[in-house]
């Protein structure tokens, strides 16, 4: 790991600005920033890119986009973009809604008409959502080998749509929202039955060509792509490559594109026009769903970005993760400032979110969030059980019992086995705080701030008056 704190000390910029002084010092603190962050994280290399009125203010990488050849990370080397990509297949969509061949309100089985009865429900706009129902096809069960979605093996968009129906829901759709890379999936293939083309092919006619994205493209392993970072992810401590998915499983709408941060400067900039889209449509796409008793979703979520704010300042954002990369876009749409951030390490160590939060407040103080101070905890018998969860999920010993029915559909057996590994990885629990307490109807809903010794995380968690387990979320903090 020496060589990823060397390396990062040595990052390749490029700058736009008159007013040196006042940038060189704010240069100065965001290398020593995105530096600290990758020796903590270690993330073998990175690309940060600033962007204010739409206009590139700096781009910079550091550290190694290639391990084994010592390879320096540039403004103009290509990540993934996990799910980050999926803002374009809405743009997509919305698109296609303009002019009047897809309704947001349109069934989907108009789309699908041999789709299954417990789909009849959905709409487009639940899939751009994530409150469609449908579940996950991206488990480690169902990617495994011997798998419907063996990620090694090649599926025509037939034969995943296919594979898809055979699934069963998660909920009924409308009345809670779960993210699911499938109802993106399905989306790309709704844009091909529409249009007659592969979803790429229209992202890169109507979108990319047209912004200037030169760098932008569909996932290829088999063409030459100059300049292409390595995706990496750690294992017990050691680093080890990406590993290989099919060339099909590569290439679907719910996230498997090439970028850079200066091309993604090209896209912010036509996020303040109508250049893509009317500003109605963009309106649409960073507003809030509600769901069917018409409150907001859990996440702020909209069409493939969370509406969330800081300090009072709106912003727009999204991540991605996928095959050793990890990505971050945060647009403080009021202060016109965006902060991209790309890194080439699995999302289970990489923390870009917080690489951009904290550039975003060396621009603008305003910025910084406040730091959320722990509330009183009146139940601490409700802390420890969720301390005893995390130890029996980190040992593989989580009990479906605790458990609501319906959440034990939802997390047995796949994401819970495939929970219990990083938890273990993240090392001892050194503190459980409660950041929150609500109630909604006979639910009782907790927000936790969990302190492993690699890692914050956030842990939500809803129970019921008889004290199941209704609801279980993470995320970074």
């Amino acid at each position: 790991m020496l060589i990823f704190a060397v390396c990062a000390l040595c990052g390749v910029t490029a700058t736009v600005g008159s007013n040196r002084p006042v940038a060189d010092e704010m240069d100065g603190k965001v290398d020593a920033l995105v530096q600290s962050e990758l020796q903590k994280q270690r993330i073998p290399g990175a690309a940060v890119g600033v962007y204010r009125d739409g206009r590139l203010t700096r781009a910079q990488g550091y550290g190694l986009a290639n391990v084994e050849w010592d390879a320096t990370v540039t403004p103009d080397t290509i990540f993934q973009s996990g799910s980050l990509g999926k803002q374009f297949t809405a743009t997509a969509v919305m698109m296609l809604v303009e002019e009047g061949k897809v309704g947001l309100d349109d069934p989907i089985k108009k789309y699908f008409p041999d789709a299954p009865e417990t789909w009849n429900d959905i709409k487009v706009h639940n899939l751009l959502s994530h409150t469609s129902g449908l579940s996950e096809y991206e488990t480690g069960a169902r990617t495994k080998a011997g798998g419907p979605f063996y990620m090694r093996l090649d599926f025509t968009e037939d034969e995943l749509y296919k594979r898809i129906t055979e699934m069963p829901m998660d909920f009924k759709t409308g009345e809670d929202w779960a993210y699911r890379n499938t109802n993106y999936v399905l989306l790309g293939i709704l844009i091909h039955k529409v249009t007659g083309k592969f979803y790429g092919d229209f992202l890169q006619e109507r979108i990319f060509k047209p912004l200037g994205m030169s760098r932008t493209r569909i996932i290829s392993e088999e063409d030459i792509i100059p300049k292409r970072a390595a995706g990496y992810r750690l294992v017990k401590g050691g680093l080890k490559n990406q590993e290989w998915v099919s060339p099909s499983l590569n290439s679907t709408a719910d996230g498997a594109l090439y970028f850079t941060v200066e091309d993604l400067q090209k896209w912010d900039a036509a996020l303040y026009t109508e250049r893509l889209l009317k500003k109605a449509s963009l309106e649409r796409m960073w507003t809030v769903e509600k769901l069917n008793n018409g409150k907001p979703n859990k996440a702020n979520y909209g069409f493939a970005w969370e509406i969330n704010n800081v300090s009072g300042h709106r912003v727009i954002e999204h991540g991605g993760a996928w095959q050793g990369f990890t990505t971050y876009i945060a647009r403080y749409v009021d202060d016109r400032l965006t902060v991209v951030a790309l890194t080439n390490l699995d999302s289970g160590h990489a923390n870009p979110r917080k690489i951009t939060s904290e550039v975003a407040a060396i621009y603008n103080p305003a910025l910084k969030p406040v730091e959320q101070k722990p509330i009183e905890d009146k139940e601490p018998r409700v802390t420890q059980m969720v301390k005893d969860l995390l130890r029996g999920i980190a040992e593989g010993k989580a009990k479906p019992v605790q458990f609501t029915e319906e959440a034990r559909k939802r997390l047995f057996p796949d994401e819970i086995l495939e929970l219990g590994p990083a938890l273990k990885e993240f090392g001892e629990l050194k503190t459980l705080e409660l950041m929150e307490r609500s109630e909604e109807g006979e639910r009782r809903n907790y927000r936790y701030r969990a302190k492993f010794a690699e890692m914050t995380l956030t842990i939500s968690i809803g129970l019921t008056k008889d004290e199941k387990i209704a609801r279980l979320n993470f995320s970074e903090e």
